[in-house]
């Protein structure tokens, strides 16, 4: 049976190939797909009530063919058939999908249509309609159905634990089930419930375990779409219940399931400003007898055995013998207490661009906290900076250098260096990124850093490093000839950009910088002079990062072999004016080179380090670490040097472009003691 043409423009509408619904109010577009004009009232009117055929015609085709999907709601709404549309749910449905189906229900047109829109794809993860959580949470009734469905499940699975319901492994809940679970779960984990963690962690481990000795469990579906709710928000007490769930299933596959997913999972709660700095600092005193471990967080996660005062050299023999399995669960929780250091500091660092300060007196007493440089607003306009959590009831900021003058960062960077502080990441050596006058005239795209020649698979690991999403280049993953790195910033109210596309087999050439922001739903591009200064600053050091650790001028191969291009651009970029990166790189250099046994053999000048040795003078560059020879500046090849600046202490070292450099400035000084003949060969040509 074929349908008329109206309702065939309205069924391509609800699949997805007419525009996009969320782009304008559901009521215009569905007009304008009908023929009518949206703005015009009476004509609108008269169009909306022409789809009430059309719309019957539909959903009756829709529940002839079985298509139950939440497109049957949408027309239903408008052709006045809730009730039969209703019956066919319940009878396909479990109750509590059938439930969620009941709230729709209650909802207008446009409501029903975008919540159909929404729930195509992956829910709330980065979805065609921008703060869905917020929209979903404010639809009447549904954060009701969220608590009511989530409780209904726990008491299911309960009840199956108990025998009162016979177990069938994976028969828990059917899937139009899971997938209403899965969307009431992350509306609570975006809302952040007060009464989820407790809930979602029986729940959780409910469906994990099977009620007899089966290597089965109640749903493997509910427990892995959990887990990407916790992704798409996470919480430390939702990751908590997860990481328990995985030591307590018997299934052989869950674990490693979990664990590729706890991978993505750490590093989006450092995103999440509101909550990330409840995750607790794992510090661990267990007594095994006469000895006591001890998990300290000092110096990033530490396990350690004591003997009273006397700290052991390894696990006593006594502890591992009776106690076996307390011995590996500490040596994995020792690991967790590491990875949560990571995910606090990232965190603490993605918090410069935070529109409003998050609750950072929740690290109060903190090891990364007290290594850190703060600002107290000591009166009103009046802000004094200070190591360490220790001012208290004041409004309190991270210490940023482009809040602060001159004199004041050379001061902070002095107690830095002369202290010996291992900030957990660059604080007081910060780079500041501040608009030029090129890009003010260029407006609303950057080209400070377009045109470097990248090494694709590094730069693709540092996007994951720094939080940038982008697709793979290549006629695959949508990313073809070209692509789009992004950041969201400042909460999600900015985003950065970096174009980039392919160059060759293996290597990218990056584009523009460009930035939008968030209003009324939309990104708009916006102009680089209202990008907030630290918005601006933080996405352009990760851009300089970017270039600096992929570019092939770090790759002293490319001097020689490879076409005449790569090799001109080798060429050029190896030792060009430096980058905010390499100038923070020299200011470490003046600071450290009178502490250095070789100091009186260097020397620092605008782009390098210069290092007499006694065959010849050699000029490190302090970007790109190449090295050229005096007095013709032939170009000097050393892939790796001897690690002579071991126990030297370095205030940072994110890209390991600095420790390179002193340590072939500490190889170069005594340059007679070289015994590798693929450089004596070209100190003596």
């Amino acid at each position: 049976m074929h349908l008329s043409p109206l309702a065939e423009r309205l069924l391509r509408l609800l699949d997805g190939s007419a525009p996009d619904p969320t782009h304008w109010p559901v009521r215009s577009q569905l007009t304008t797909a009908m023929g009518g004009r949206p703005g015009d009232g009476p004509v609108v009117d008269q169009t909306w009530g022409n789809m009430v055929a059309p719309a019957r015609e539909l959903t009756g085709r829709l529940l002839r063919d079985d298509r139950l999907s939440f497109a049957a709601l949408v027309t239903a709404g408008l052709a006045g058939m809730d009730a039969e549309v209703r019956a066919r749910f319940a009878e396909a449905l479990g109750p509590i999908a059938v439930a969620e189906v009941d709230v729709m229900l209650g909802w207008d047109v446009e409501s029903r249509a975008l919540f159909a829109e929404a729930a195509r794809g992956p829910v709330f993860a980065e979805p065609r309609l921008t703060g869905l959580g917020e929209w979903l949470g404010g639809l009447p009734g549904y954060p009701a159905f969220a608590r009511a469905a989530l409780e209904q499940a726990e008491a299911r699975v309960a009840a199956i634990q108990a025998g009162e319901i016979p177990y069938r492994a994976d028969k828990a809940f059917d899937p139009g089930e899971t997938r209403a679970l899965g969307r009431a779960v992350r509306l609570a984990l975006h809302r952040d419930e007060p009464w989820l963690p407790a809930l979602l962690d029986r729940l959780l481990r409910g469906v994990a375990v099977a009620p007899t000795d089966a290597r089965t469990l109640p749903s493997q579906a509910l427990l892995f779409e959990i887990a990407r709710a916790v992704e798409d928000h996470p919480t430390p007490e939702a990751i908590s219940s997860l990481r328990a769930v995985r030591r307590c299933t018997r299934h052989a596959g869950v674990p490693k399931q979990l664990d590729r997913m706890f991978k993505r999972i750490e590093p989006a709660l450092a995103e999440r400003l509101e909550v990330a700095f409840r995750l607790p600092d794992g510090r661990v005193r267990q007594a095994f007898g006469d000895h006591t471990a001890v998990i300290s967080i000092e110096g990033g996660g530490e396990l350690s055995w004591w003997h009273g005062d006397k700290k052991l050299r390894s696990v006593p023999a006594a502890v591992r013998r009776e106690h076996p399995e307390a011995v590996k669960r500490l040596r994995e929780q020792v690991k967790l207490v590491q990875q949560r250091q990571v995910t606090v500091a990232r965190a603490l660092e993605a918090s410069y661009t935070a529109e409003k300060a998050p609750p950072y007196r929740q690290l109060e007493g903190h090891p990364i906290a007290e290594r850190l440089i703060w600002e107290f607003e000591v009166s009103p306009g009046v802000w004094r900076a200070e190591l360490g959590l220790g001012v208290p009831d004041v409004p309190v900021r991270q210490w940023h250098p482009a809040r602060a003058s001159v004199e004041e960062v050379r001061a902070w960077r002095e107690v830095v260096q002369s202290k010996e502080l291992r900030q957990p990441y660059k604080q007081a050596f910060r780079e500041v990124y501040l608009l030029t006058p090129a890009e003010e005239e260029t407006r609303d795209h950057s080209r400070r850093f377009a045109d470097h020649v990248v090494d694709y698979r590094r730069l693709r690991a540092l996007f994951k490093a720094r939080g940038w999403k982008s697709n793979y280049l290549g006629p695959w993953d949508g990313g073809f000839d070209g692509g789009d790195a992004r950041r969201l910033l400042a909460g999600g109210q900015w985003r950065a950009t970096l174009t980039h596309g392919l160059y060759d087999e293996g290597f990218a050439l990056t584009g523009n910088v460009l930035f939008h922001r968030l209003v009324e739903g939309r990104w708009h591009l916006e102009p680089l002079a209202e990008v907030p200064t630290l918005v601006f600053s933080e996405a352009m050091r990760d851009v300089d990062l970017f270039v600096g650790v992929s570019s092939i001028t770090a790759d002293p191969r490319w001097a020689e072999d490879g076409p005449e291009a790569l090799r001109t651009y080798w060429r050029s970029g190896s030792f060009a004016a430096l980058a905010p990166s390499a100038e923070i790189r020299r200011d470490v250099l003046s600071r450290l080179l009178p502490r250095l046994a070789i100091s009186d053999r260097c020397t620092l000048t605008d782009r390098f380090l210069v290092v007499r040795g006694d065959l010849r003078t050699y000029k490190i560059h302090l970007g790109s670490a190449n090295i050229l020879m005096e007095p013709n500046d032939a170009y000097l090849c050393i892939v790796a040097g001897r690690d002579s600046q071991a126990g030297l202490f370095l205030p940072f070292e994110e890209d390991g472009r600095l420790a390179l450099i002193l340590s072939k400035a500490f190889l170069l000084a005594d340059d007679t003691a070289i015994t590798d003949p693929s450089i004596t060969r070209q100190l003596r040509s």
